[in-house]
């Protein structure tokens, strides 16, 4: 216990599982306290910006790749060690261009059956998680 719970910050992002035919577009941070870690791309929403407008200028500044904001798939709430992050996760396709990494060191389009071959960040593991129930549970609801 750190005491200091009052003191944490909340950090509110948003985040895009792109999705293309059965496979999830996941990215490997490339910077910062959780380099190396995988993670569903996106970022900070400005002040003043939506959720869907900061989506789809953060995957424009990061991958040179326009998408189409799609449904919201949840919203997560997990504590890090020094701050608290509150992202909201949608689904989104790519509409124009080729992903290319500008801020990441990689990037896999992962078979819904591979999600679990790379080492995701803890609070994008929960989407994962997700992802895998969601297809089980709603055969028809496909990811397409």
């Amino acid at each position: 216990m750190n005491g200091g719970e009052d003191n944490m910050k909340t950090v509110y992002v948003v985040a895009a599982i792109i999705h293309n035919e059965d496979k999830i577009f996941a990215t490997q941070r490339g910077y910062g306290e959780f380099k190396d870690g995988w993670e569903f791309p996106g970022g900070k929403v400005e002040e003043g910006e939506t959720p869907e407008a900061a989506l789809k200028r953060e995957i424009e500044e990061e991958l040179e790749t326009e998408i189409e904001v799609e449904d919201c798939l949840t919203t997560v709430e997990y504590d890090y060690p020094n701050f608290h992050l509150s992202m909201k996760c949608y689904w989104a396709k790519i509409t124009e261009g080729t992903p290319v990494l500008l801020e990441h060191e990689a990037a896999r389009w992962l078979a819904l059956g591979d999600l679990d071959m790379v080492d995701w960040l803890p609070a994008d593991q929960i989407i994962v998680d997700m992802i895998k129930e969601y297809r089980m549970v709603n055969r028809k609801k496909t990811i397409d």
